[in-house]
């Protein structure tokens, strides 16, 4: 039986508490994979922006983290004609922007950007000959199969995400894996942005095709359990809700110590700018400061990796999660820590489609 109430935040936890929670991570994360790998890519289509000397240094991380993504995409052979890439967090639409310019060759390529808020600065509306639509709509009431461009031209779907904050990869994986239909959601009329009086009726709605999934992931300490796909592979493990939200509030220690108090983070909960990284620094509790230790007296380096199993124990779940689902998942290092703090990526495809790694 879990030894702490469902809403204790790390700094109520006595030591003995604390230490036995940091004992049962060590030991569950303990064998649970290797070390992650690195794939640290790139892809031709960004060697000209690399090279420009008037980049700036936030421009040129940037453009790092978009070319490895690409470059991610290009190794399990995602690139390509006829198919939709579905940017979740879209932002301004620059990964998807990146993406359209590496198969500019490709026929038939459309491009369906997802994002809550309303954005400024947008680039989507500069292509030209791939098709560009928005949704104005919170992942969670997405429904794939309502989409009516996706229905009416079959396309397979590409899920992407740049730094897609905490529960919004939750909220991604399980819409590009069900497709599922919310009767509570706002019908399509009111949120299909190009054309507001298009709808699909319930009866002529298809299955999506999903062909694969690259995220790069972010702000565990955002997660929540109540979207988290991994539930299962936490009970598994003996762990609940309880747990769950302790080990949320630990995966900051995984970057608290190493931020510059100026650095600040991408981050697509409320849209990025892709030209300021926007990690929201501010937790409900002060996780981040060793007072909440209780005398554990952890190093900066020990809280750090901590941290970092935390994040791992959360990601396998996902992985779990896609792989009882049918797809082969895979988590790399897709940039230097000191491109960008959070550079971890996430991958999938049908296991039928399966990519060499």
């Amino acid at each position: 039986m879990p030894f702490f109430t469902c809403q204790a935040s790390l700094g109520s936890l006595s030591k003995e508490e604390l230490k036995k929670l940091t004992d049962t991570l060590v030991q569950v994360t303990d064998g649970l994979d290797p070390p992650l790998p690195d794939k640290k890519l790139c892809h031709p289509a960004l060697h000209e922006a690399l090279n420009d000397p008037a980049n700036g240094d936030s421009a040129s991380k940037h453009l790092k983290q978009q070319g490895s993504i690409l470059g991610h995409l290009d190794r399990l052979g995602l690139l390509g004609a006829s198919r939709c890439f579905v940017e979740f967090g879209a932002g301004r639409g620059k990964l998807s922007h990146w993406v359209n310019i590496a198969t500019e060759d490709a026929e038939n390529v459309h491009f369906l950007l997802v994002e809550r808020a309303t954005t400024r600065f947008k680039v989507d509306g500069k292509q030209r000959k791939s098709t560009f639509e928005r949704l104005h709509i919170d992942i969670q009431h997405l429904c794939l199969d309502r989409v009516p461009s996706l229905v009416q031209k079959q396309l397979p779907v590409i899920g992407i995400g740049k730094h897609l904050c905490g529960a919004g990869t939750d909220l991604a994986l399980r819409c590009l894996v069900h497709s599922y239909n919310n009767p509570e959601g706002e019908p399509l009329s009111k949120r299909y942005k190009t054309d507001p009086d298009q709808s699909i009726s319930l009866e002529h709605r298809t299955p999506c095709s999903v062909e694969g999934i690259v995220i790069a992931l972010c702000c565990h300490h955002r997660c929540d359990w109540q979207h988290y796909v991994g539930r299962n592979f936490f009970e598994k493990l003996g762990l609940g809700q309880r747990e769950f939200g302790l080990f949320q509030r630990m995966s900051s220690w995984a970057t608290c110590g190493s931020r510059r108090s100026s650095q600040v983070e991408n981050c697509s909960t409320k849209g990025n700018s892709e030209d300021v990284e926007e990690h929201d620094l501010d937790q409900k509790s002060n996780d981040c400061n060793t007072e909440s230790l209780q005398g554990l007296q952890l190093s900066v380096e020990e809280r750090e990796n901590l941290g970092r199993l935390c994040k791992l124990l959360i990601d396998r779940g996902r992985v779990e999660y896609l792989e009882r689902m049918g797809y082969k998942a895979s988590l790399e290092y897709y940039t230097e820590p000191q491109i960008s703090l959070e550079n971890v990526i996430l991958t999938a495809v049908p296991q039928l489609l399966k990519a060499d790694s």
